[in-house]
């Protein structure tokens, strides 16, 4: 302990054991009019201000602790606290100090809105309103809060009373951005077309042009189920500024949203030309075409063209170059797509997204030769990238090369340095490779450390529970592992299969046969391990016409299950 550390808590223990603050100097009522050394709160407050700005945030949090002590109802002290824990992502105990000091200093306005955004993210509108609703009733002055507070009643489906709020702003300012909007979006969404097609109305007076404005009065009709008039509204508004870049951007989205491909089209070229229009915008747009389903079934020709423009007028641009391969690949022509990355590694062979981008493209053919062979490449031309280890790692592990897939999950550790999500996927991926060396100790040791880093990983619980079911080790174990992933993942199909194998492990095959059956009955494409494994629990129930056939739809869709056959011969005696 530092020395001065000692002398505080020394300081502490006399200020609090004597019984009269007439002898101890400096003694002032804190807020809730108990006393306190100001001079020994000020030294460790600012010490642990110091130590925050400076990053120590472990320090800088008990020396807030010690100010407690001096002064429990310090509300700035609790607010430093919150900030601190609020950075670690810690909403829990952020709320708490929060809300102490807030208590402590209810028309603190910071205090008030930081809680507030606080339950906002955890989406319980109803408390976020009512700390809003404190710092309206202290703060009457300032409009941007009774504008905030009345978008969460709209959001609240409180229409009435964010009515009053806005009609009351819209009275004294008349139609404006700032207020007017609002008040549009909350009639809107209480269904009162006619009254927001007013307001717009008097905002497109002042300014006819504006994208903004448009955008509502072209929903509205659309709203109204007049398609016709909604597109007028951008046919005017183009026609009036036919170069305008925002313009353009959103006369694409109403026609991607009226399902108006052919127009579209018609307007892409355009807007990938436009020069006024940045190449990020570009990016955006085209890669929400890419996703659209109607696109990738309907429009493929038309797509690529377009995505040809686009290279052409970005010759040397990195991503750009990887629209065309995503869109392949969402065409489900992923051989394609890896020719054309390939094309361009040969004439770009610094471009690393389009290396990486291949591994994957490798990964999801499982082309597990090509996966290694062009990932020792890539490893090798960038040999910071551990995500380029990582693929080439498991390329060798699926090839059986196994001392090359851990000499790389090594180097692939080495990067990752104390970031515990990469470090959690190389354990992960070395477990794997030691129990296909049959290394079970190994492998179950790589698994334990992966838990140790972080025990609500689903995937690393769910691996785990298998591996130890097929090795019939410490099922119990298994047993509460693949149930508690199943339980925060009720609907995961892979979770469900792996409970059921672990059922079936431990003889309560009529329990897993359920859990399979549901599997097998859901919507979800099937797969050849559900079908081998169900059939597996088929024959234990002594089903085996059953477990034939379920075994044969296994084979349909994996050719590599022969030894199925082997299954289907004994069960067939």
């Amino acid at each position: 302990m530092k020395r001065k550390e000692v002398i505080l808590i020394f300081f502490v223990i006399t200020i609090f054991t004597s019984c009269s603050k007439n002898i101890i100097p400096g003694l002032r009522p804190g807020k809730a009019g108990n006393t306190y050394d100001s001079a020994a709160f000020n030294y460790v407050y600012v010490e642990g201000i110091r130590q925050k700005l400076l990053g120590n945030l472990g320090e800088a949090l008990q020396y807030f602790e010690q100010c407690l002590v001096i002064n429990p109802v310090s509300d700035a002290v609790y607010y430093q606290m919150a900030q601190i824990v609020l950075g670690n992502a810690d909403l829990a105990n952020g709320k708490r100090y929060l809300k102490m000091a807030n208590e402590i200093a209810p028309e603190n306005i910071w205090y008030n809105m930081l809680l507030a955004s606080i339950y906002h993210q955890e989406k319980n509108i109803d408390s976020a309103i009512i700390y809003y609703e404190k710092a309206v009733r202290t703060h009457p002055e300032k409009e941007d809060l009774q504008i905030t507070l009345a978008n969460l009643y709209t959001q609240n489906r409180n229409y009435n009373r964010a009515g009053n709020i806005l009609y009351k702003l819209d009275e004294k300012y008349g139609a404006n951005e700032r207020t007017t909007i609002s008040l549009i979006e909350n009639l809107l969404a209480e269904g009162k077309n006619k009254e927001a097609l007013v307001k717009v109305q008097e905002l497109l007076v002042q300014n006819p042009d504006n994208i903004v404005y448009n955008g509502y009065l072209a929903a509205i009709y659309r709203s109204q189920g007049d398609a016709v008039k909604a597109k007028d509204v951008y046919d005017q508004l183009i026609g009036r500024n036919p170069d305008n870049p925002g313009i353009q951007l959103s006369l694409c989205e109403f026609l991607i949203s009226e399902k108006s491909f052919e127009e579209l089209f018609e307007l892409l070229n355009t807007v990938i030309i436009n020069q006024k229009i940045t190449r990020d915008e570009k990016i955006s747009l085209i890669a929400e075409l890419i996703e659209n389903e109607y696109i990738v079934k309907d429009y493929s020709s038309e797509m690529e063209l377009a995505l040809l423009v686009l290279e052409a007028n970005f010759k040397e641009d990195d991503i750009i170059l990887l629209l065309r391969p995503e869109f392949l690949q969402k065409q489900n022509k992923s051989n394609a797509a890896a020719a054309r990355l390939e094309e361009i590694i040969k004439i770009r062979q610094d471009n690393y997204y389009a290396w990486e981008k291949l591994l994957l493209v490798y990964y999801d053919l499982k082309d597990f030769d090509n996966l290694q062979n062009r990932g020792a490449a890539c490893a090798s031309k960038f040999n910071r990238s551990i995500i380029a280890k990582m693929l080439y790692a498991t390329g060798a592990m699926e090839n059986e090369n196994y001392e090359i897939a851990l000499e790389e999950l090594r180097k692939a550790d080495i990067l990752a340095g104390d970031n515990r999500e990469l470090k959690l996927q190389v354990l992960t991926l070395r477990a794997d490779t030691y129990y296909r060396m049959k290394n079970y100790e190994e492998a179950f040791k790589a698994f334990d450390e992966a838990l140790t880093l972080n025990n609500n990983d689903l995937t690393v619980m769910n691996n785990y529970a298998y591996y130890l079911a097929e090795q019939n080790m410490n099922l119990k174990e298994a047993e509460k592992m693949a149930r508690e992933v199943i339980e925060r993942d009720k609907e995961n199909n892979t979770f469900l299969d792996t409970y059921a194998w672990v059922l079936y492990k431990k003889g309560k095959v009529r329990e897993a046969a359920r859990i399979m059956e549901k599997i097998i009955n859901s919507a979800e494409k099937g797969d050849a391990e559900y079908y081998e494994h169900y059939g597996f629990i088929l024959k234990k129930m002594r089903k085996c016409n059953q477990a034939i056939e379920s075994w044969e739809n296994a084979i349909s869709l994996d050719k590599s299950k022969t030894n199925l056959n082997k299954e289907i011969e004994n069960c067939k005696k």
